[in-house]
Parts: structure tokens; C-alpha cells; sequence
């Protein structure tokens, strides 16, 4: 048996087991999954594979690279690092950093390739693919295409969107899916999740001809789950596709593009516990592979002559140049760990921490919220403070308590300005917030810190 064949059965079986074991998880009902019609938080208990969830709550959760890290504060003391900032970059698993150790040292550029360090690098680039499609629970026959990011997927689809398509999205959408569209009817933050897709509903069925919704999953300002699966429902009946910015969600919950009959999905690896400059774009390949090349290059054609074939394979047609193997197998690795962990210990995790940082909050915070306090979210809390800028809050947290937060608008200034008002200062456009984000690395004695160094913000 030659190598190539060798390395092509060990890719196909650990393809098949690995797709297996992610499909169980995704079949599994244990996660709570607003988009898949449960009870958005809820954990339900049940048997899957033999193990109760009552005992899956208890899985220990994956180590995170730099969860000992110590930072100076102002006074010259040294305190373990209380990272709160996972909404816009998550640490890199220790799973995840394994995996490109062991990759690093047979790297080689993959496909074409007869040398046994690009053929396996070949084989685990492939493999990366069909687990990230297993993870997002899509199609079999599903494109997934490996981009840089979010904001890379969501502009290499709208460059892929038939002509004269007319996209429908909210201004509470993060900027990396409310700009990339050259046709956009744009609503305003819906008042209700019902709302939502009503306003979704009028405004698909007053436009003709081709036609895409897209919406986040979970708000990278509030945290918010949004009603993905009533909002598909309405864009195919109203004859439109639904592409959904799973960015913030994907971390925190189950994805099931399959079972809610959604067109695509955007997520990012480094959001994902795979901070290697990977991310995808998941979902039907008839688009993207009648659409000319994201970019034009090698990898991309089938034959160059006078005239230029490129390829008919919507994975190699946008996948041009010497793609980020490394990224990919990363973002494969965080996949494989947050499904052999399962949903219900991350879940519980993030939704016990999230509940004892908002009942800490003191008087004088104002948490950002579109649909209400009780409204299901993900570990996203957005507050500001009375008489305090967002900035100086979010330098006093790091210099003298050794927390990290965001500050700041949250690449989503539609959205915050509305949710500000002219609380904010937001006529002018200067309005911002402070963004606590909650993860896998989080732990009791980071939330207490920063309830506690609010508390003593606002006595100042």
C-alpha cells in the first residue's frame, strides 16, 4: 500500500470517528440550545451513550493556556491575570496547543504534494474540515471553506451572493455583518425577540428577486440569544437564505445548522479557544461555488492557459495560496475538545458565573440588555458606571485589580449608541461601555474581584 493510500484510510477513519462522536454530541438533547427550540438556558436531563447528564455536568473542563499568568498592578504587586475579556479573544485551550505541537514538526505546504510530511499535512488539513463541519452539525454535503475569521467568511459570502441579492439585517448586528453588504435594507434593534421576526418577515416579503437574512446567533454587546430558528423559518418561507454570525456562540453552545435548516454559519477560532488566525464559513456549496474566486491565485484553478479554469470545488475555488494549516488543525482541535468535554458542564459553568456577576452588580451600574434582564444569554455583561467614563473603568479594573475587560463600542456602533441613548453621550458619537466576558478559564475568585472592584469604583 502506497503512503498516500496509507495516510488516506487513516484519514477516512478518524474522519468517520470523529464526525460520530461530534453528531452524538449534537444529537445528544442535553445543551441548552435556544435556536434548537428548547428551553433557551435550560439543561435537560437525560441518558446519552450511558452517561447521565448529571454525570457529564461533572466532566472537568479543559485547561486554557496562561490560566496562571501573573500582572503588575500600579502599586508594584504582582496578581494572578482574572481574564474577562473572552468575548473578543478566548486563550488557546491546552488540548488545542497540544495539537499544533505535535502537527509543527511534519508541517509542510498541503495538496500536491508527493513528499510524506505534505501528504500527511494534507490528511490532517481534510481532517480539520469534516470536523468543523461535524462540530457546526451542517450537511453532508455542506461547503467549508477556512477563512481568517468572521468578518473574512461574512465578505467572502457576500462577494459569493448571486446578483441583485438584497440582504436584510438588524443594526444590533457586529459591524463584521452589518457592512459587508453593497445592497442592505438595515432594521433597527427589534423591541422583542417576536419583534425580530416579525420585522424580518415584512421586510423579506416587500423584496424581490434574491434575498439573504443575516443575524447573529448571541450579541457580542449583550449576550442575548436571538431566535434563530423561528427567524429561519421565516426567511425560506419568505423564499430568502439566512446566514447567521455564530461568533459568540459557537464557544458557549451547541450549533446544529442541519437540524435548524440554516444556509450558513461564520465562526471565528480565535473566539473559539483557537487563537492560531483560523475561522469558517459553513453551509451550501451552490453559491459559492458559481461565484468567481474570493481570491485569484494557486489552489484555486483547474488549468491556466490563454483562459483560466478555476476550479468547480467551492472549498479549493476560495481557498487560493497556501492556506493556514496550522490555524485549521487548531480550530479542528477546539471542536474535538468542547464536544469530548459536552455542552452541559460549559454550559452550567458559564450560566452560574454569569448569574453571580449580575446580582453583584452595585447600584450605580447599568447593565446593557435589548430584550430585559431575564431574556436567555450567553456569559456577555455590559455595563457602565455613573460618573465614571467606560475607559477610565476599564484602566482602573486592569491597574489595580489585575482584571481584564473591553471597553468601548464593540465594533457594533449602531447598537450601542441605541442602547445608550443620550445617557451615553451618544449624540456625538463618543458614548462607549465596559464588557465583562465569561469562559471556560473563568473561575468564582475572577467574578468576586471585579464585583468587588466595582463596588469600590463607585464609592469614589
Amino acid at each position: 500500500m502506497s503512503i498516500l493510500s496509507i495516510f488516506d484510510a487513516a484519514n477516512t477513519a478518524e474522519t468517520a470517528a470523529t464526525a460520530a462522536s461530534i453528531t452524538s454530541s449534537n444529537a445528544s438533547p442535553g445543551a441548552s440550545s435556544v435556536v434548537a427550540g428548547a428551553a433557551p438556558g435550560a439543561v435537560t436531563e437525560g441518558v446519552t451513550g450511558g452517561v447521565t447528564r448529571a454525570e457529564a455536568a461533572d466532566r472537568p473542563l479543559p485547561a486554557v493556556v496562561g490560566a496562571d499568568l501573573l500582572v503588575p498592578l500600579a502599586d508594584g504587586r504582582q496578581v494572578p491575570y482574572a481574564n474577562l475579556d473572552y468575548a473578543a479573544s478566548a486563550p488557546c485551550l491546552e488540548p488545542v496547543r497540544a495539537a499544533v505541537a505535535e502537527a509543527l514538526p511534519a508541517y509542510s505546504s498541503v495538496h500536491r504534494g508527493a513528499g510524506y510530511a505534505s501528504r500527511l499535512t494534507t490528511a490532517r488539513y481534510e481532517r480539520a474540515r469534516h470536523t468543523v463541519r461535524a462540530f457546526a452539525g451542517a450537511r453532508p454535503g455542506d461547503a467549508v471553506v477556512f477563512t481568517r475569521n468572521t468578518t473574512d467568511a461574512m465578505n467572502l459570502l457576500a462577494r459569493c451572493l448571486p446578483e441583485g441579492t438584497t440582504v436584510v439585517v438588524f443594526d444590533s448586528e457586529h459591524h463584521a455583518s452589518l457592512l459587508p453588504w453593497s445592497r442592505a435594507v438595515r432594521l433597527a434593534p427589534p423591541p422583542s425577540p417576536g419583534e425580530a421576526v416579525r420585522a424580518a418577515d415584512r421586510a423579506l416579503a416587500e423584496i424581490d428577486g434574491p434575498k439573504l437574512l443575516v443575524v447573529t446567533a448571541a450579541s457580542n454587546v449583550t449576550g442575548e440569544l436571538w431566535p434563530i430558528a423561528a427567524l429561519a423559518h421565516v426567511a425560506h418561507e419568505r423564499g430568502a437564505r439566512i446566514a447567521v454570525d455564530a461568533a459568540q456562540y459557537a464557544p458557549h453552545r451547541r450549533l446544529a445548522v442541519a437540524a435548524l435548516d440554516l444556509d450558513y454559519v461564520a465562526f471565528s477560532g480565535h473566539k473559539l479557544y483557537a487563537p492560531f488566525g483560523a475561522g469558517a464559513l459553513v453551509g451550501r456549496p451552490d453559491w459559492l461555488a458559481q461565484a468567481e474566486p474570493y481570491l485569484r491565485g494557486g489552489g484555486a484553478t483547474r488549468n491556466v492557459a490563454d483562459e483560466v479554469e478555476w476550479s468547480a470545488d467551492p472549498e479549493q475555488r476560495h481557498e487560493a495560496g497556501t492556506p493556514n494549516v496550522l490555524g485549521a488543525i487548531a480550530l479542528a482541535a477546539a471542536c474535538e475538545a468542547l464536544t469530548a468535554t459536552g455542552w452541559t458542564p460549559i454550559v452550567r459553568h458559564e450560566e452560574r458565573l454569569t448569574a453571580r456577576l449580575r446580582a453583584g452588580l452595585p447600584e450605580g451600574v447599568r447593565e446593557l440588555a435589548l430584550w430585559g434582564p431575564d431574556h436567555p444569554r450567553i456569559g456577555v455583561v455590559s455595563f457602565t458606571v455613573a460618573g465614571h467614563p467606560a475607559r477610565e473603568v476599564a484602566e482602573i479594573l486592569s491597574t489595580e485589580y489585575g482584571i481584564g475587560v473591553r471597553d468601548g463600542r464593540f465594533c457594533a456602533h449602531p447598537f450601542v449608541r441605541a442602547l445608550l441613548g443620550e445617557d451615553g453621550d451618544c449624540a456625538d458619537g463618543t458614548g462607549a461601555a465596559v464588557r465583562a466576558s465569561i469562559g471556560i478559564g473563568t473561575t468564582e475568585e475572577h467574578i468576586d474581584r471585579l464585583i468587588t472592584a466595582l463596588h469600590d469604583i463607585v464609592r469614589r
